[in-house]
């Protein structure tokens, strides 16, 4: 008797636990059709695009991939000469090319270390490797991303406008905008309440340093941090005196210049783009993707240029290789080349020799 009960119960209790097994096993289908359904749904108007995209691919002009590249080296002088122009106004002098490997070494190392942090810490150690003085690699740490943001937001501006004419302008883009062009002139103000209070500066500059040296236990003076502060006040002064407009014209260039790269790209790619349609989606993604923890914008930028193109009458197809394109030649090659030229700039032998 107490057998038979036993068997009942065991029985009972695995027809229990079936109806939960089956239900797994039914979700895990439904979750797996569902799966299914959406990637077919979504990967076969992509495999469409690929195909067109490898159509466009095939069809590019290798002369002017060339001439994009070419152009995509002219950008780089300019930030070269942007970094030679606020040395010399600091009264220190390096060669473009170095100043150029430097920009391309530090801007990949800025990839893995938190942005525009660590690109800025990279370049004034590979400044104070090179030889350059506190105040000169400060300079050339901080201020270049500070300019060619100015240059980039006068883009960004005049393709905001051409989008709101167009009604292409999303909210989202609007807001994102709006915050980082907020954040850039509250840097902007920053700067220039510092350069008319001076004294607090220094003040505030003593005292970050006194606790930087407590938090790393070693000994305090004063005067070293008093000095560079006066050097990169005589800086600031020699940039008050008109030396900035060689350092603004290195921005403007590396910005046009690079714009140039993605216009060459565009007809190489056979698609005879306007210039509106080219500032439309040119500043805004850029501009951007500077005041986000994105390391190069990456996803960022190719996500809102190709939606905006698209939005402005470039095919899907050649917005992505025509995008993709010059996100290689801009971005991905730099940043590959970077890591050696890191390796190389560090060394002890190469370091203080100017190239």
């Amino acid at each position: 008797m107490r057998r038979r009960m036993h068997e009942q119960r065991l029985s009972e209790r695995l027809r229990r636990l079936r109806v939960p097994k089956l239900t797994i096993k039914l979700g895990r289908y439904l979750f797996s059709l569902i799966v299914l359904g959406l990637a077919v749904h979504l990967l076969l108007p992509q495999l469409v695009n690929f195909r067109h995209s490898i159509q466009v691919l095939r069809k590019m002009s290798v002369l002017l991939i060339l001439c994009a590249a070419f152009a995509q080296i002219l950008s780089y002088i300019g930030n070269g000469y942007m970094i030679r122009s606020l040395l010399s106004t600091a009264k220190q002098h390096l060669g473009i090319l170095r100043c150029i490997l430097m920009i391309v070494a530090s801007a990949s190392v800025g990839l893995v270390a938190v942005g525009t942090v660590g690109n800025s810490a990279a370049m004034y150690g590979l400044a104070r490797r090179a030889g350059i003085r506190q105040e000169g690699a400060l300079m050339a740490s901080w201020l270049p991303a500070i300019l060619n943001n100015a240059v980039l937001l006068v883009f960004a501006l005049i393709g905001m406008a051409q989008l709101f004419i167009l009604h292409d302008l999303s909210y989202g883009q609007l807001i994102g905008f709006g915050l980082a062009v907020l954040f850039l002139f509250t840097l902007a103000g920053g700067i220039l309440w510092g350069a008319f209070n001076r004294s607090r500066i220094l003040d505030i500059s003593i005292r970050i340093s006194r606790g930087w040296a407590r938090f790393r236990r070693h000994q305090y003076s004063p005067e070293p941090t008093m000095d560079a502060v006066d050097r990169i006040f005589l800086a600031w002064d020699g940039l008050r005196s008109g030396k900035w407009r060689g350092a603004l014209a290195g921005a403007a260039g590396n910005v046009l210049f690079d714009m140039l790269t993605l216009y060459l790209v565009f007809n190489a790619a056979g698609f005879r783009v306007g210039p509106g349609v080219l500032l439309g989606g040119y500043g805004l993604p850029l501009f951007l993707s500077k005041f986000t923890f994105l390391p190069g914008g990456i996803g960022l930028i190719e996500g809102t240029m190709a939606a905006i193109y698209i939005s402005l009458g470039v095919p899907g197809a050649t917005a992505v290789v025509v995008i993709l394109t010059y996100r290689i030649l801009s971005f991905w090659i730099p940043t590959i080349l970077g890591f050696p030229l890191f390796i190389y700039l560090n060394n002890a032998r190469h370091a203080a020799h100017p190239l």
